[in-house]
């Protein structure tokens, strides 16, 4: 009774947006403007996507390796520890002891990392706040979308996220909470996983098939061997379910407590897809 419960809640949750953007669509102007604004920014939802996140060829002659290294040193903090020390960021990125040693004090020296003498360990830099700062406020949708997101959230008492792929997980972008009495504890720059929230199932369901296919071979080399058949199961009926519906669901696949929709969103020069949830 209690997953009956929470479907309708969903599929109530479905009539309710459909009402709210009728209602702002045909009363209220400045609501109409966004979303005119935000058809034009992402385009068709259903626009073939086959321009961005490739695969990472690291034989092409384009490819700098130094660069790509650095950079798995910054995503070493992903996890949310503090402190790293040089050996913990060898363990994580299988790179030799002197090459960390020098990408390190590198990545130091241009604010990237800060170095602490005391624990003689690394921990992000303010320049990593300032890019991504650069990110949110350079981005027209974030800023259109946040106060529709957060009218949504309230009029459906639901929680509206904004997300988009980063490699083989979601980075959350933004998170507006309707509801007092379940707050989910997560906030923007969250990483979720891909296959299993309405939020990734969304963004898988925007893909050409034969990026489709490529991801979840992906996945599946990422995945516990024991969990990839249900979870791609999920991933094959959320992209029949955007097919036939023009959104997907996650009945609790991610999180037994959080029932939700996603909907993609593609640009209209095919170079990104945002997701958007209801949950």
């Amino acid at each position: 009774s209690m997953n009956l419960s929470k479907h309708c809640s969903t599929i109530r949750n479905i009539k309710l947006i459909r009402a709210w953007l009728a209602r702002s669509a045909s009363g209220d102007k400045t609501s109409l403007a966004r979303i005119e604004y935000l058809e034009q920014a992402v385009g068709n939802p259903k626009r073939n996507v086959d321009t961005f996140i490739h695969s990472i060829d690291e034989d092409h002659p384009q490819f700098v390796s130094a660069l790509s290294r650095g950079f798995s040193i910054l995503r070493c903090f992903e996890h949310g520890e503090q402190f790293l020390g040089n050996q913990d960021i060898v363990r994580r990125t299988g790179l030799p002891k002197p090459t960390v040693s020098r990408l390190s004090f590198t990545l130091s020296a241009l604010g990237y990392l800060e170095y602490s003498p005391k624990l003689e360990k690394y921990s992000l830099g303010t320049a990593v706040l300032a890019l991504s700062h650069a990110f949110m406020k350079s981005n027209d949708v974030v800023t259109i979308a946040r106060p529709l997101m957060r009218e949504l959230a309230a009029y459906t008492e639901s929680a509206v996220m904004r997300g988009a792929a980063d490699g083989l997980r979601m980075v959350l972008l933004e998170v507006c909470q309707g509801d007092a009495t379940f707050q989910l504890k997560l906030e923007p720059g969250a990483r979720v996983p891909h296959g299993s929230p309405a939020l990734g199932r969304a963004d898988l369901a925007a893909r050409p098939l034969h990026v489709f296919e490529q991801r979840l071979t992906e996945l599946r080399e990422d995945c516990e061997p024991g969990y990839w058949p249900k979870i791609r199961a999920g991933i094959l009926r959320a992209r029949q379910d955007y097919e036939n519906y023009g959104f997907c669901f996650s009945l609790g696949d991610w999180n037994p407590d959080v029932f939700a929709i996603g909907v993609p969103m593609v640009s209209t020069d095919r170079s990104r897809v945002l997701t958007f949830n209801c949950s």
